[in-house]
């Protein structure tokens, strides 16, 4: 049985994305793995790690709080993404595929914090977020 936060789309997301990533960057030299390649992977990771602690944590308000930082780590890895392309790390296909993924999570992210509190009997139930 899955946890609360593994049934939340916005979880899924995340994973799908930092799975996709790890899967472009593996295959990077070893130069391009040790700088921009650990970077993006651990701020992708970071995303997913946030929602699951934050959904952990007992309190709306630390869940709010890591959910928020799950924000800083999409950023994150969003910045990293860019360093990447400009570098030729990425094809343009690679940031087609990753766009319209990492473009969701975003107000994904968002709505997800607007729920979290608005239902006193527990976590957000819908798997929308």
């Amino acid at each position: 049985m899955k946890s609360n936060f593994e049934n939340l789309r916005v979880y899924q997301l995340s994973e799908e994305i930092a799975d996709r990533i790890w899967h472009l960057v593996i295959e990077w030299d070893r130069f391009a793995k040790t700088t921009v390649g650990v970077q993006v992977v651990r701020a992708a990771d970071s995303v997913g790690a946030n929602i699951a602690e934050g959904d952990g944590r007992g309190s709306y308000a630390d869940n709010k709080r890591f959910v928020r930082t799950a924000r800083g780590s999409l950023n994150e890895t969003k910045h990293f993404l860019r360093r990447a392309y400009r570098r030729g790390l990425l094809t343009k296909a690679d940031v087609e595929a990753l766009k319209p993924l990492v473009d969701e999570l975003g107000p994904k992210l968002n709505s997800y914090l607007k729920s979290i509190g608005h239902a006193r009997s527990g976590p957000p139930i819908s798997t929308d977020h």
